[in-house]
């Protein structure tokens, strides 16, 4: 529900807009009646058209001002708008759902001063703490106080008011203060936090653009000591409306010297004026606040780093969860697998399992790409796998059925390069189907070696519904290894950007042990001592399996 909210006395009164015409004014009959002789019999109306409130002046002597102009014409409000009928202060506020903070814009803020801008002094901050040699017992006492407030603050929201409690307290004079930050993305200088000595008075602190582009380019403190006569408020508001006396405006500088923002405080007191040694010790102040403030930022991204990391362990336990948790037992036959993914998640993929009619599927693929896309895409073949070979019995149909659910909500550029093999535990015949995979290695009983399908080979599963895949048949004998492998084994690097290369591999299938997890152990090794600790470029994932002698 939208309202009207009265800022009056320390006190917030709400006044729901419930009607389609809400009058304010002195009369009883008005929905919101004020009782003050600046605000008129029936001063203004607030009316909803179309969805949105509009405020409409009732011909008010005093008239109506919406964030500080005159109303001329009926205007639609904006959530936190402000609204003065007379001396009377309301706050709009609707809980419809409202544009993110990114999107304020700059002149909700900034004072477009086009005529130019009289500066009474600068004051430059070289060194993050101004010039201490100038007025050294208040730069110091101001610093500690900074210091001391701030003190176990590491959230940027909670830091910045209490900026500004200090300053109150160190310039007691000051009616209003802000600060703006820069937005680490866009670069652009947003409102963060605002403070007013009355609490009724919460209109948004405008600056002059003249002042805070001077302040964030040259990163010079800024003092206007009589504001009255500044024509740098001269295109905001009435300076009768601003009342401001006296100003400063000093830069926040970071741990690299780079200016991320600036704090602004000025006064409404004609005698209580802002001298050259209190811009001094604002930008003191502002010194500490900066480094505060770029010390909070890096706590925030090493937070967001811990929760990525979190994020990511659980990715990656996940993933592994979709990796068979053991690999079958079957006299006469032994597995082995080895998976190590180069970054916290990979696009590699095996499983192995048996089906009811006394077979064993072996599956076996690589994603392209790494990272999370890949991770994800490979999640989703572990399951149409699983899904397929539990209600399709023919391995060329089952792998039909594959490409076309996986082609069928694919993403450009993330195809899986994909073997299938069924084992007949009774027969020892395999049967092979082959997406753009490497071929398959058989070490036979004498250590010699054959590639598998190579004839056979069709394009990776997930690029062409329909593709007609074709299979071959290989019958396995005792002591005959089968090695599948990924290109992360082949093309595993080490510091001199050597491959371990075709060549490497065939020679130690060729010159160990016909037992297949013996085998696949030794091959990971000597992959591993090619590397020499040299960091993964790519995941690394090979299986082996055969008849024992």
């Amino acid at each position: 529900m939208s309202k009207l909210v009265l800022l009056q006395g320390g006190q917030a009164t709400p006044f729901a807009l419930t009607e389609e015409q809400n009058v304010i004014g002195r009369l009883p009959e008005c929905a919101i009646q004020l009782q003050s002789n600046m605000v008129s019999r029936k001063h203004a109306e607030v009316a909803k058209s179309d969805g949105k409130f509009l405020v409409r002046d009732l011909g008010s002597g005093n008239g109506t001002f919406l964030n500080g102009k005159k109303v001329e014409t009926p205007t639609a409000l904006k959530h936190n708008d402000r609204l003065k009928v007379g001396p009377m202060l309301f706050r709009f506020e609707t809980d419809e759902p409202q544009p993110p903070a990114a999107e304020i814009q700059e002149s909700d803020f900034l004072a477009d001063d086009s005529e130019g801008s009289t500066i009474m002094a600068t004051a430059t901050n070289l060194d993050g703490f101004g010039m201490l040699d100038v007025a050294p017992e208040a730069k110091l006492k101001g610093v500690l106080e900074i210091s001391r407030n701030l003190a176990g603050s590491v959230e940027i929201d909670k830091i910045l008011p209490k900026i500004l409690d200090t300053l109150f307290r160190i310039f007691p004079g000051s009616d209003r203060g802000s600060i703006v930050l820069k937005d680490s993305e866009s670069g652009t200088l947003r409102p963060a936090a605002q403070k007013h000595r009355n609490p009724t008075e919460d209109e948004t602190v405008k600056l002059s653009r003249t002042v805070l582009n001077k302040v964030i380019q040259e990163k010079a403190g800024i003092l206007s000591a009589d504001a009255s006569s500044d024509q740098q408020f001269s295109a905001a508001e009435s300076i009768s409306a601003l009342s401001i006396r006296s100003m400063m405006c000093v830069p926040i500088i970071d741990l690299e010297g780079e200016a991320i923002g600036a704090i602004n405080i000025d006064t409404q007191n004609p005698i209580s004026q802002f001298k050259q040694e209190d811009l001094e010790i604002l930008l003191a102040i502002a010194g500490q606040a900066g480094i505060t403030i770029a010390n909070a930022r890096l706590y925030e991204s090493f937070l967001q780093k811990q929760k990525q990391d979190s994020e990511m362990q659980i990715a990656q336990n996940v993933q592994v969860a979709l990796l068979p948790e053991s690999l079958p037992e079957i006299e006469g036959y032994s597995f082995f697998a080895s998976y190590e993914s180069a970054q916290a998640v990979g696009g590699d993929y095996y499983d192995c399992f048996k089906l009811p009619d006394n077979r064993v599927v072996v599956s076996f693929g690589d994603v392209a790409g790494k990272g999370v896309p890949a991770s994800l895409v490979m999640s989703r073949i572990a399951s149409v796998v699983q899904c397929t070979l539990k209600h399709e019995t023919d391995v060329q149909q089952a792998m039909l059925t594959i490409n076309d659910l996986m082609s069928s909500h694919s993403i450009d550029g993330r195809f899986v390069t994909y073997v299938l093999c069924v084992i007949d535990l009774n027969s020892h015949e395999i049967t092979f189907a082959n997406g753009g995979h490497m071929c398959p290695i058989v070490r036979k009983a004498d250590g010699s070696l054959i590639e598998i399908g190579e004839e056979e080979i069709g394009i990776p599963v997930g690029i062409m519904e329909g593709y007609p895949y074709e299979i071959v048949k290989y019958t396995l004998n005792p002591g005959e290894t089968v090695v599948i492998y990924t290109d992360g084994v082949s093309e595993a690097m080490n510091s001199k950007e050597e491959l371990y290369g075709m060549e490497r591999l065939n020679e130690i299938v060729s010159h160990n042990s016909s037992d297949p997890e013996e085998l696949g152990i030794v091959i990971r090794e000597d992959v591993r001592k090619h590397a020499g600790g040299f960091p993964q470029n790519d995941d690394i994932t090979l299986m082996t399996f055969g008849r024992t002698e």
